[in-house]
């Protein structure tokens, strides 16, 4: 199985997340991954998050990079994995993806060697909750430094479709994806 694997360089700029959301989505054509099903909401979602953190606690650009299994050869001369210089796309076993078939991964790699903190907050605050609905969403979830920098990854099952997650635990409280 080939596993296309593809990359966004962002600025420090909130407006950035909405163009890491439509890149993407983008990006989903070719994957078998439709792009207004569930996994593909949780998987836009998860990019919606993990960026928000790195250009609103960093300060620091950072890279939003993408692997999807499944990717025929089609899919990859079709133009579903390029775009302009700031957008790269690589075939199979390249970069530092999973690999492991049926496993889509989200990685955002940026130049601030501040670990992620999960923030407990009240029901008032505005902000604070996004690693914890990482945590909640996806299958599995960590970071590590990486050079100056870290790396903050998450993973989807593909057969598991993004929805009816149960509930998890994150520094003592309980959290459930609904």
């Amino acid at each position: 199985m080939q596993v296309l694997q593809v990359q966004l360089e962002i600025r420090p700029d909130p407006a950035e997340v909405g163009r890491a959301r439509r890149w993407a989505r983008s990006r989903l054509a070719g994957s078998g991954i439709a792009a207004d099903g569930p996994l593909a909401e949780t998987l836009i979602l998860l990019v919606s998050e993990l960026v928000t953190n790195a250009v609103v606690h960093t300060g620091c650009a950072a890279v939003v990079r993408l692997s999807l299994p499944g990717v025929g050869p089609d899919a990859e001369a079709s133009g579903a994995g390029s775009a302009s210089g700031a957008d790269s796309a690589s075939g199979a076993g390249a970069g530092s993806g999973s690999g492991e078939e049926g496993v889509v991964r989200l990685e955002v790699a940026d130049r601030s060697g501040r670990a992620p903190v999960p923030r407990c907050v009240d029901g008032e605050a505005t902000g604070g909750r996004g690693l914890a609905l990482v945590d909640g969403l996806a299958d599995r979830w960590g970071w590590s430094a990486e050079g100056a920098g870290k790396r903050i990854w998450c993973e989807l099952d593909r057969l598991g479709g993004g929805c009816e997650r149960g509930t998890a635990v994150y520094g003592g409280a309980a959290y459930q994806a609904v």
